[in-house]
C-alpha cells in the first residue's frame, strides 16, 4: 500500500505537536509528543543520547502534514517516560518497545520508523525483528552495524567515543550529575558545532535532573558491553541487530559529524536493501534533523512518499 501524499513540505508550520499524553506499553508507561491525525499510518520517531522526543518538534508536523500520526516517544528511562520496570535497558529492550509502541498505536504494515543515534540502531533491529510491522525506514547519525564495524576501532573514532568507555565507570555518576551542564553542553558542542543546542539541553536536563533517570540513560552504554545486563526475554529481539532491515531505508549523515566520523568511501548501500538511499548532508553535525530541519525534513517526506 503506497503512503499518504505530502500536502505541505517539511517547513511547514500549520500542524502543530499536540501536547505529552502517556501510555503503557511492554511494561512501561511512555510519554508521547505526537501530530497529525490518530487514524493515519504510524510514523514512530525514536532518539537518542544525550535527547530527547523534543528533537523530533520539527519533523512531527512535517510527517503530520503528510498525513501521518507522527509520535516521538520519550525512551525508557527518559522521563517524563518511566523508569523500566524490569531494569532492562539493553537494544533488545528498545526494539520490543518499538514494536509494542506499534501494535498499540494502530500500526500496520504501512507504518514507518525514523530513528536517531540510539533511535537508528533501534529501528535497525526493530525493522529486521518485524518486517512486516514497519515499511520503509529511516536512519540518521549511526550507520548500519556492518558500516559502523568499518570505522568504529580507528583511532579518530575511539577518541569520538570517549564518553561511552567513561559511561562504563563510576565517574559517569560524578560528572554527569554535578550541578551544571557543562558535560551535556560540550557534547552537543563538540557533535554539532555551531549550533545552538540550549533549548535542547534544556530539555535533557529536565529529563535526566533524577539521578535514577539519568543512570538509566548511562544504563544504555552499560548493556552494550555487559551481557549480564540482558534478560532472555529480549534475546529474540536483541539477536535481530545481527540481521540488516529488508525494507528500503534511508541513511543520512552530516558531514561534520563529531560524535561518529563516516568516511565518504564507507559502503552504507551495500549493507542496506535495494531501494535504499544514503545521503551525506553538507553542514550538518550529528543532529542534522534540528541542524537542517527543512532540509532533512523533505528528504525523509521525499524517500516516505515513494
Amino acid at each position: 500500500m503506497s503512503s499518504p501524499s505530502a500536502t505541505s513540505p517539511a517547513s511547514a508550520s500549520s500542524a502543530q505537536v499536540g501536547g505529552l499524553r502517556s501510555v503503557a506499553a511492554n511494561g512501561v508507561d511512555f510519554a508521547l509528543l505526537e501530530a497529525g491525525p490518530a487514524d493515519g499510518p504510524l510514523a514512530l520517531c525514536l532518539h537518542g543520547f544525550p535527547d530527547t522526543a523534543h528533537t523530533y518538534r520539527h519533523l512531527l508536523p512535517a510527517l503530520a502534514g503528510a498525513g501521518y500520526h507522527a509520535v516521538a516517544p520519550f525512551s525508557r528511562g527518559y522521563a517524563p517516560t518511566s523508569l523500566a520496570t524490569d531494569g532492562a535497558y539493553q537494544l533488545g529492550a528498545l526494539v520490543a518497545d518499538a514494536g509494542a509502541l506499534h501494535d498499540l498505536l494502530g500500526g500496520d504494515g504501512d507504518a514507518v520508523l525514523v530513528g536517531h543515534d540510539w533511535g537508528a540502531m533501534t529501528a535497525y533491529a526493530a525493522a529486521a525483528h518485524r518486517p512486516d510491522a514497519w515499511r520503509r525506514v529511516v536512519a540518521m547519525a549511526v550507520p548500519p552495524a556492518q558500516a559502523s564495524a568499518q570505522t568504529l576501532f580507528t583511532y579518530e573514532q575511539l577518541r569520538r567515543s570517549f564518553y561511552i568507555f567513561l559511561f562504563q565507570t563510576p565517574l559517569a555518576d560524578l560528572v554527569l550529575q554535578m550541578p551544571d551542564v557543562a558535560f551535556l553542553e560540550r557534547l552537543w558542542g563538540d557533535w554539532s558545532p555551531g549550533y545552538d543546542a540550549t533549548e535542547d539541553v534544556a530539555h535533557v536536563q529536565a529529563s535526566l535532573a533524577d539521578p535514577a533517570h539519568l543512570m538509566a540513560a548511562v544504563g544504555y552504554y552499560r548493556a552494550m558491553f555487559d551481557a549480564t545486563l540482558h534478560l532472555d526475554t529480549y534475546a529474540e529481539a536483541q539477536a535481530a541487530a545481527a540481521t540488516p532491515p529488508p525494507q528500503p531505508l534511508l541513511y543520512l549523515h552530516g558531514e561534520d559529524d563529531g560524535c561518529f566520523g563516516l568516511d565518504p568511501a564507507t559502503d552504507v548501500l551495500g549493507q542496506l536493501a535495494p531501494g535504499s538511499r544514503y545521503e551525506r548532508i553538507a553542514g550538518a553535525g550529528h543532529f542534522l534533523h534540528l541542524e537542517h530541519p527543512g532540509r532533512v525534513g523533505d528528504m525523509i517526506l521525499e524517500f516516505l512518499r515513494a
